[in-house]
Formats: C-alpha cells, sequence, structure tokens
C-alpha cells in the first residue's frame, strides 16, 4: 500500500518511485487525498533531484490517467500540435483547420495566455459568440461537422495536473523539466491522438531563451510521449521576434485570417507546413514530411483550411459567415497610433517578451488572474528582424483603449526594438527537427 510519505521520502533520497506508487500519488492529487503540502514537497523534491527517464513516462501516464482519456471512432488519425509559447504566435488557428482539410481530425486541447504570451483561447475569446468551454457531447459534435475542435480543458482532464500546477506555481517549482513534461503530456494525450507535433520555441520571445534549453526540452517531451505510446517529433523554432507582424487577440485573429483567405504569407504558413508535414506523414496521410508540408500550404492556399475554420467557428456559437466577413465581427481599438522610426538604418534586435508584456499591460493579457481582457487592443504591422527601414517609416502600430495606455507601450517599443547600420544574421525559422 503506497503513502504520500513514503513516495516523498524515496525522492529526497534520490531513488525514483515505482510506477504504482506514482499512479497513486498522481490520483491523491485528483480525489484530494494528497494535502498541498505533501503536493509541494513532491514538487520541490522532483524539481531538486529529478525523476529520470523512466520515472517521467511514468508519471506523465499516472496524470493523464488521473481523469477522463477520451478516444475516438474516426476515419482518419486524430492529431495536434502543443506549441511551448511565443508572441504572435497564432499557429494552432491556421493549421488546425488546415489538418482537418488534410483528412485529420484534431481534437486541439489549449489554453490561455501565460506571462507575456498569448493564448489560443484568449484569441478565439475575440470572435463574438465563440464558446470555448464545450461539454464532452459538444466537443465531438464540432469534431464531426468541422474536423477540428479547439476548446479548453475540462475538470475531468487531467486534474492531478491542475493541482500539481497550482501548487508549482506557488512554490517555485514550476521550472522543473520532468513536471513540464508531465504537465504538458498528460493533457495532451488525454485528448487519444494518435500523432502529436511539439513546437518548442527559442529566443526572445519564448520562455526558453537558450538553445540548449530548448534542445533539453524537446528531447524529453519526445522521449516520454512516445514512450507514451504517441508517435511524437519535436521542432525546435526561432522566437527572436514574433511570429506574426500581430500581437493581442483581435489582432492575431485578423492575421489567422489574411493567411486563410490568402491575403498573407510569410513565416507563419511557413510554419505550419513544416508542423503539418511532420504531422501527416507520421499519421499516414502523406508519403512523407514534405508531401505534407505541400498539402498543408494549399489547403491554406485554395481555401478548404478557410472553410473548415469557419465550420469550427460556427458550430462553437460564432457568426456563420465569420469568414466571409470576418473585419466586421472583430473589435476594434479606440486609440490607434503609427510608431515612426527616429532614424534610418536595419532592424537589428526585437525583444520579444517586452513587447508581450507590453501588449500584456494594454490590456491584452492577464497580470493577475481575475483580469478582464481587452481583445481590441495589442499591436500590428509590427517590423521584422533585417528590414531596412528610414526615419520616419513605421515600426508597428499600437492599438490601445487610452492615450496614456498608448504612451507606455510606445516606450516600451522603442526600448524594445533596436536599429543599428549594419543587418543582423538572421535565424532559421526551423533551427531542428528531433525524434
Amino acid at each position: 500500500m503506497s503513502d504520500a510519505r513514503s513516495i516523498i521520502a524515496k525522492l529526497r533520497q534520490r531513488q525514483t518511485p515505482s510506477r504504482d506508487e506514482l499512479a497513486w500519488f498522481a490520483q491523491g492529487l485528483a480525489d484530494g487525498s494528497v494535502s498541498d503540502a505533501q503536493a509541494g514537497a513532491f514538487a520541490m523534491a522532483v524539481c531538486l533531484n529529478g525523476l529520470g527517464d523512466v520515472g517521467r513516462v511514468a508519471l506523465t501516464i499516472a496524470m493523464r490517467d488521473s481523469g477522463q482519456v477520451l478516444d475516438w471512432d474516426l476515419d482518419g488519425p486524430v492529431l495536434d500540435k502543443h506549441s511551448t509559447g511565443g508572441v504572435g504566435d497564432c499557429v494552432s488557428l491556421v493549421l488546425a483547420p488546415a489538418l482537418a482539410a488534410c483528412g485529420a481530425y484534431v481534437p486541439m486541447i489549449s489554453g490561455r495566455g501565460l506571462g507575456h504570451t498569448g493564448g489560443t483561447l484568449d484569441k478565439l475569446d475575440a470572435i463574438p459568440g465563440v464558446s470555448t468551454q464545450l461539454s464532452e457531447r459538444r466537443f465531438r459534435d464540432v469534431m464531426a461537422r468541422a474536423g477540428c475542435a479547439i476548446v479548453g480543458a475540462t475538470a475531468t482532464v487531467a486534474p492531478a495536473d491542475r493541482r500539481l500546477y497550482a501548487v508549482r506555481d506557488v512554490t517555485a517549482t514550476v521550472e522543473s523539466m520532468d513536471l513540464i513534461t508531465a504537465s504538458i503530456l498528460s493533457k495532451k494525450l488525454a485528448a487519444g491522438l494518435d500523432g502529436l507535433v511539439l513546437d518548442v520555441k527559442v529566443g526572445s520571445g519564448a520562455f526558453m531563451k537558450d538553445a540548449e534549453d530548448a534542445r533539453a526540452l524537446a528531447d524529453a517531451l519526445v522521449k516520454t510521449a512516445n514512450a507514451a505510446g504517441c508517435k511524437t517529433t519535436a521542432l525546435i523554432t526561432d522566437m527572436s521576434q514574433p511570429l506574426a507582424p500581430a500581437l493581442g487577440n483581435a489582432l492575431e485573429v485578423a492575421e489567422v485570417m489574411r493567411v486563410l483567405t490568402g491575403v498573407a504569407q510569410g513565416p507563419l504558413v511557413e510554419i505550419c507546413a513544416a508542423l503539418g508535414g511532420v504531422l501527416l506523414s507520421n499519421g499516414g496521410l502523406a508519403k512523407d514530411v514534405q508531401s505534407g508540408a505541400d498539402a498543408i500550404v494549399s489547403a491554406i492556399a485554395d481555401g478548404r483550411a478557410a472553410e473548415r475554420f469557419g465550420a469550427m467557428i460556427a458550430a462553437k456559437g460564432g457568426p456563420m459567415q465569420f469568414v466571409e466577413n470576418w473585419p466586421r465581427f472583430l473589435p476594434e481599438a479606440t486609440v490607434i497610433r503609427e510608431i515612426a522610426a527616429q532614424g534610418s538604418g536595419y532592424i537589428t534586435a526585437i525583444n520579444g517578451e517586452a513587447l508581450g508584456l507590453a501588449v500584456v499591460d494594454l490590456g491584452g493579457g492577464r497580470k493577475v488572474e481575475s483580469d478582464v481582457i481587452n481583445p481590441a487592443v495589442g499591436m500590428s504591422d509590427v517590423v521584422r528582424l533585417g528590414a531596412k527601414v528610414s526615419k520616419g517609416q513605421p515600426l508597428c502600430v499600437i492599438h490601445a483603449a487610452r492615450f496614456a495606455d498608448a504612451d507606455r507601450a510606445e516606450a516600451a517599443v522603442r526600448a524594445a526594438i533596436r536599429v543599428g547600420a549594419q543587418p543582423p544574421t538572421l535565424p532559421e525559422l526551423i533551427a531542428e527537427r528531433i525524434g
């Protein structure tokens, strides 16, 4: 018979608890039989001493199985993607419908903004009428109608993770590689996936600023997910600047619609193709990664992805004609200010985290959990690294609720975007593939 004290003692002594012991502890987190003090001690012991590869897999499976694990009876593979977070990262809103248009089913359980990074659910909330918290019955109905559904986790999905995450947040144990891995994957694997691709960001706008840290996380995630029975690959991708030229919920949705309707191209399409190509290949819907990438690009270019996106929005309570008339439905800020370059030269650096925090300060994210987001605020037309600018040319456009907010955001933008005499060396968008 397991008990919390003996499990914590093992961890303290640098021993790995057995699979049964970790399963017992995860169930105790879910049903409350493990106390907050014991959960905190467990998190600290794992943070300090680690679990090792075997223990990490066991904890991930135990947390996945602490609640409901979905199963599907569909005529195509069930695929998904997870990003470790960045600024201007609206990939999910393009990739999910593109995958659906290629024959996959995408039950994407997503989250809200965290720190300086925007949340996929917050972006969808900018569309009037859209529900992101769905019952299982309605979740399945949206999947059947659109082939994809981007939703928030219910209380029955990986409840052990919900409890442990809250404890980690107040015990300075968020950074544990083992706990990060188990947290991410327990929720994703509970969706009943056949394949998963991980977008591990590195750079100024990511949580991982260092390439070695990003590689270590990608490796841990891929090994753990594959050992848990889900075919998984990770891409390490650049976040040294915003991925899309827009930051803020409605503004990022607008950029998504420009991509889906063929008005915009660029890095957002490129990274969707790279991630989608891996998934379609791993899921048996493409003969290889390049064929899969080409299929994603075609689904975007010919409007099939937009059609799936519109079907998802309508099925979740949004406007029936959103794709055709999206500008009329998205909220607009009252103060719109162009920020002009004060000198000429090349864009040599962009502090993505600073820009993300400036959007939060505008009201586009939460400083505390109870904050209400203003979906209209943010930044658009953000300049790219390496761009040549002349004095007076715009660096970006600020969308604010008040003039004082715009003043603070302008100061943040000027501090975050550097102009120099020589063009910088531009990083590759896709740095590495693991798995």
